[in-house]
């Protein structure tokens, strides 16, 4: 009977309470729902994809040099001359184009005279000089060749100095833009999954980030945080490496 005496004589608290009891549930269920909306909307998986190719050179540099050593500039000079013309002219018995082949400035030095105590005396007892030479083809096969013959030069008392070629690769731009695409594609893979194992689905691509790109000699396992470009070896693999984003469903 109090219940209802205090009911009766205050009804504006019992509507009160009611709305204000109403008001929690709703709010509780809106707010569920947006945890669940915010939820949703940040629940990203991170996956890393990759693809590799085998290429093989298409561009090669040879470099080398000559020098001489004799009592007086100008004799050292027409020796290295005279070398270069041999050079010259054996390239040309292997049918490599002259506009494949360059020479730099000729480099001059002295060479001092050193005393019993390693110091200098300050006299100058014979010239140096060097001319160095270098072959830009596109025919691989050929240069490669090529530098592995230098010593017959050498036979011949030229003095040359042979290094070892460089091997490059001029499609690189095209290549990557492709090799981009699949390692992308690789990463979908991977994250379908990994989705399919937990009951989840892969959606939109939320971020993507490329890593660098690795050129190493075929089958080499080398990889730096920088990147490689090997420009030692003839045949090589090219890496591409992406991290992606996706949204799960």
């Amino acid at each position: 009977m109090n219940g209802d005496s205090v009911l009766n004589r205050f009804p504006q608290l019992f509507g009160g309470l009611f709305a204000l009891s109403a008001a929690i549930v709703i709010g509780s269920f809106i707010g569920a729902g947006a945890i669940r909306e915010v939820k949703s909307a940040n629940d990203v998986l991170t996956v890393t994809g990759s693809a590799k190719r085998p290429i093989r050179s298409d561009y090669i540099i040879w470099r080398a040099s000559v020098s001489s050593q004799q009592p007086t500039l100008a004799a050292a000079y027409q020796e290295t001359k005279r070398y270069n013309t041999r050079i010259q002219s054996y390239l040309k018995q292997k049918k490599v184009p002259s506009e494949a082949i360059s020479f730099t400035s000729i480099e001059t030095s002295s060479v001092p005279e050193i005393l019993p105590n390693g110091r200098e005396s300050g006299n100058t007892i014979a010239y140096r000089v060097i001319q160095r030479l270098e072959v830009r083809s596109d025919q691989v096969d050929q240069i490669t060749a090529l530098s592995r013959q230098a010593n017959d030069l050498i036979n011949e008392g030229i003095p040359l100095q042979s290094n070892p070629p460089e091997y490059l690769y001029t499609q690189l731009a095209k290549l990557r833009v492709e090799m981009l695409a699949e390692a992308t594609k690789d990463a979908k893979a991977r994250a379908e999954a990994i989705a399919n194992s937990t009951g989840n689905r892969v959606g939109a691509i939320r971020n993507a980030r490329t890593g660098v790109f690795q050129i190493t000699p075929r089958y080499s396992t080398e990889v730096s945080d920088s990147g490689v470009y090997d420009t030692s070896s003839l045949e090589k693999d090219i890496t591409a490496v992406v991290s992606v984003s996706f949204g799960m469903e």
